[in-house]
């Protein structure tokens, strides 16, 4: 006889679904002692729970799960994806109206790096986003600094490897070029951290300037720099090839 998988959902993947944090930092929240179910403070993610069962964080009970949804944000530079900073630099939730509800980032871009930037109020929806084998386009507007031109930019398109780490392909091309300065479009699918930077370290050129301007089928378009807009939930969950309404 085949047994039954458990009741309920994992513990942490209810902790994001509430909106509190992401899944891999909500099994921070279990190991560290900070989470309690029926009153009995738990260490190990390995958990189901369902509904009946009363969960808190920190002490206090997870707020009623708000129906997933997704917004678009313009990240201006000097801000960092992050809730808290140990550096004490700004940051783009402290920044964020305060209207919106507690939010996460889809990934992440870079202090100085600008543009689109997801935010979603459920941590699986997230994750689900940010994984690797979604194989999503990150497309980017770059200001180089230094001579190029498309020749060297399309060695890029094989990939390469750089300080041991393997780059996958990459398509890069130039708008335009004057000078010592030159504007240039650069696509991407796996989004390492400072891939673009390394990338164009590695042909002699800097960055002055790094805009995000899609992230899989989500584009930046006219949207201002320090706005939020929310994508209504037909139009991300056709996006995202769902037939059917997730449950709130």
């Amino acid at each position: 006889m085949t047994d039954l998988p458990p009741a309920g959902d994992r513990i942490a993947k209810v902790i994001a679904r509430a909106g509190v944090c992401s899944r891999r930092d909500a099994e921070k929240l279990i190991a560290a002692g900070r989470v309690a179910v029926n009153g009995e403070t738990i260490h190990s993610p390995a958990l189901n729970i369902t509904p009946d069962q009363v969960e808190k964080v920190d002490g206090k009970p997870l707020a009623e799960q708000e129906r997933p949804r997704l917004w678009r944000y313009h990240k201006p530079s000097g801000l960092v994806t992050t809730h808290r900073d140990p550096e004490g630099r700004p940051t783009v939730f402290q920044n964020l109206p305060k209207t919106l509800p507690r939010v996460m980032s889809i990934g992440r871009l870079d202090v100085n790096s600008e543009g689109l930037l997801l935010l979603t109020n459920d941590g699986a929806l997230a994750r689900r986003m940010e994984m690797p084998a979604a194989g999503w386009t990150r497309k980017y507007r770059v200001r180089l600094f230094g001579k190029v031109g498309q020749t060297d930019l399309d060695r890029l398109a094989e990939g390469v490897t750089i300080a041991g780490v393997k780059y996958g392909p990459v398509i890069a091309d130039l708008e335009r070029a004057k000078g010592m300065y030159a504007w240039a479009s650069v696509s991407l699918t796996e989004g390492k951290n400072r891939e673009v930077k390394r990338l164009m370290e590695f042909l002699g050129l800097k960055v002055a300037r790094l805009i995000r301007i899609q992230y899989g089928p989500f584009h930046l378009g006219q949207l201002g720099e320090g706005a939020v807009d929310e994508i209504p939930a037909r139009v991300w969950k056709d996006m995202l090839g769902e037939k059917k309404s997730r449950k709130a």
